[in-house]
């Protein structure tokens, strides 16, 4: 699948994607894609990010795909069950444990727990060994519940631009190469 056959979801997640994320520099590179804009970024409400969310993907005209970071990964996950439009697939990128008591701020915990269906539609889910948000062992854990592919990101913080992500060159070449799965109706495996 080719970036243009999609709707590019781009979900972000507390308090947005700023200009140096790179979310906002692939949004900006991929005439396709489009941020999934929330009504309160820094509180927010599990019910409405879920319902906002819903709301794109089911006017969506294209197979959708999904780009979810931190937050907008259980944002996705809750609202899975209830997209009407075809989802092609998602990228899932540093998801947050929400059902530790440990996270701050601590309303972040309001979008836990993770359901642990599997997903209707492929995914992959990039996860770093030294994500303040949650550990490399939760995110193996709910990419096996999904049926996920999970790819190991190293040491790599948050991946987000405070650690280091903004242009994420990396990230740009696996996400090219899920596409290219998708579009080939191959599996994904762990060498994507």
């Amino acid at each position: 699948m080719k970036a243009s056959q999609a709707d590019i979801l781009i979900v972000p997640g507390y308090t947005n994607s700023g200009p140096d994320h790179w979310q906002t520099r692939w949004e900006s590179k991929l005439s396709s894609a489009r941020r999934v804009e929330q009504a309160e970024w820094a509180k927010p409400v599990k019910e409405d990010w879920v319902a906002r969310l819903i709301e794109e993907v089911n006017r969506a005209e294209k197979p959708v795909v999904l780009v979810a970071h931190s937050l907008g990964v259980p944002t996705v996950i809750h609202a899975a069950p209830h997209f009407t439009k075809p989802v092609a697939g998602a990228f899932l990128v540093a998801p947050p444990d929400v059902a530790n008591s440990a996270i701050r701020p601590k309303h972040l915990m309001t979008f836990g727990p993770y359901p642990r269906e599997p997903l209707p539609f492929p995914t992959l889910m990039v996860a770093s060994r030294n994500d303040p948000f949650g550990t490399y062992d939760h995110a193996d854990e709910i990419a096996k519940a999904w049926g996920a592919t999970l790819v190991d990101a190293g040491e790599a913080g948050h991946i987000n631009a405070e650690s280091g992500h903004g242009p994420w060159p990396e990230g740009t070449l696996v996400f090219a190469k899920f596409l290219g799965k998708l579009g080939d109706g191959g599996k994904l495996g762990g060498g994507i």
